[in-house]
């Protein structure tokens, strides 16, 4: 082997119940390389870079460190052989200081607070991370927990650290000071891994690409000789370049009956005098940059939020007056509002996919249901588990065991079952892969051409054109300008965002 290579593993295979989610992977990286993984939801990313973690044991074949062969039963197994993982879910302890966090495992040194906050303070400068050691983690945004993440495999020497989806929470400004974070690393020897469902992100900051299709390795090349076709040729064995994005669309469905009306709606700050309608029969696009209040406005009308008591502005639904108290409310009346967080608002990630898909029916009904039936609970879980084609060993997994794709399809597929007239979709494909992409834009297609009002929220132009028959632009806590899709560009829409 050659002393270029810090991490190695070969024939990687890992079972569950007899099914592989690794298959026979071999896998290289470098010394102070960058190094992404790219594939589909299930293609098996996560579980590989989990079994160099210590988080998940092969099956069969083998792991060096080195040169030296090794088989971490444990993330502080890992650490103590120079990898650490920094997740997708990020493992800090919310209620604990900065420092604390930085320190933890270190306890002869942890007591001594004043002595740990002046060390964490020097480090933290000395990597130049702007986070103040004695402030608790729940109270950081997510940028700055990923630095005291990266803080601490850094402090513990770690010669190797896994990203899972580093980017998926961050803003295109954070996203911008990850990237010098990654880079920087790399000029200290540390070697980079990262799965990334943004394409863009792995040719821009990789060295090396490796691409996983259905639990086996597909290929591993140099990023140079890689372009966005080349990857999503690899990724899913088709071409797909004729089926997402960049199709401009020749003609756009007309408005049916007007669904929402929002009048003059304002809660401090977020949102300030908006006004908006939405169409039955069509899907509205709505685009802005972080902090334009997209989000809030369509969770007030969905009863997540609340807006201002006073001159809060008004919403109707079908030409009636609405002011849901909580969502349960909104869900009666036919909203459904699938959330862009599913990892802390979509789902019971212990409960299995059919009874997670079964709740969402419930709370259509005022009072629920007093008896949950397991066996209606398993025959409309199993309906839309094959309607959206959730991959899953069986419709019993839990749900924390999918990808991140099909978690998605699950919280679709509890606001659908709930029937209703107005869905309003917040960043659809966020930390979803390519082939996944192509199956919830067919199905926010399918329920525009069925006379259902849709809403997609994204902060990816070229979904928000692939998608929209209208497109509304926020900036700054209202809608300020809207187009015909046959009439928008790129640039006019970003125009009006930034201006």
């Amino acid at each position: 082997m050659s002393d270029d290579i810090v991490l190695s593993l070969t024939k990687a295979t890992k079972l569950y119940a007899g099914v592989a989610a690794i298959d026979g992977i071999d896998f290289e990286l470098r010394r102070g390389e960058i190094h992404a993984l790219v594939g589909e939801n299930g293609a098996g990313k996560s579980t590989l870079t989990k079994v160099m973690a210590g988080v998940v044991t092969l099956t069969s074949g083998a792991m060096a460190v080195d040169g030296v062969v090794v088989s971490p039963k444990s993330p502080l197994e890992a650490r103590n052989l120079g990898i650490a993982m920094v997740f997708q879910e990020n493992s800090l302890v919310p209620t604990m200081t900065v420092a604390q966090n930085l320190f933890l495992g270190q306890e002869h040194f942890y007591n001594r607070l004043r002595g740990i906050y002046i060390a964490a303070q020097q480090f933290l400068q000395s990597l130049n991370f702007d986070v103040t050691p004695t402030t608790t983690v729940g109270a950081l945004g997510a940028a700055k927990k990923q630095m005291v993440e990266i803080a601490r495999a850094v402090l513990h020497k770690a010669k190797v650290i896994i990203f899972d989806e580093p980017t998926a929470t961050l803003t295109p400004e954070e996203k911008k000071y990850f990237f010098d974070l990654v880079r920087d690393l790399k000029r200290r020897g540390v070697s980079i891994v990262f799965i990334s469902h943004a394409l863009e992100e792995a040719l821009a900051l990789a060295d090396r690409i490796t691409v996983l299709r259905d639990a086996k390795k597909v290929v591993t090349d140099d990023a140079v000789n890689f372009d966005r076709a080349r990857i999503v040729q690899a990724m899913v064995g088709r071409d797909l370049s004729n089926t997402l994005y960049g199709v401009r669309k020749a003609s756009v469905r007309k408005a049916g009956d007007r669904v929402l009306v929002v009048q003059n709606l304002k809660m401090a700050p977020m949102v300030k005098n908006n006004s908006l309608s939405i169409f039955a029969g069509q899907i509205t696009g709505v685009f802005g940059l972080v902090g334009a209040g997209r989000t809030e406005t369509f969770k007030i009308v969905s009863g997540v939020l609340k807006r201002d008591f006073f001159f809060g502005g008004e919403i109707f639904l079908r030409n009636k007056p609405a002011r849901f108290r909580v969502p349960a409310l909104a869900v009666q009346s036919g909203v459904a509002y699938v959330t862009e967080d599913r990892k802390v608002e979509g789902f019971f990630e212990t409960a299995s996919i059919a009874r997670n898909i079964y709740l969402g029916l419930l709370s259509k009904f005022p009072r629920g249901r007093a008896l949950l039936s397991r066996r209606e609970a398993n025959t409309v879980g199993s309906n839309w588990i094959k309607a959206l084609n959730v991959r899953a060993i069986s419709d019993e997994a839990r749900v924390v065991e999918l990808s991140g794709g099909n978690q998605q399809k699950v919280v679709i597929a509890k606001s659908l079952v709930q029937e209703p007239d107005l869905i309003i979709f917040d960043e659809p494909t966020r930390g979803v892969d390519v082939g996944a992409i192509v199956e919830i834009h067919d199905l926010i297609n399918r329920l525009a051409d069925e006379g259902k009002a849709v809403v997609v929220i994204s902060s990816y132009l070229p979904e928000i054109m692939a998608l929209s028959d209208r497109i509304l632009v926020s900036r700054q806590g209202k809608v300020v300008e809207e187009f015909s899709a046959l009439e928008a560009t790129e640039e006019k829409i970003m125009y009006a965002a930034i201006h």
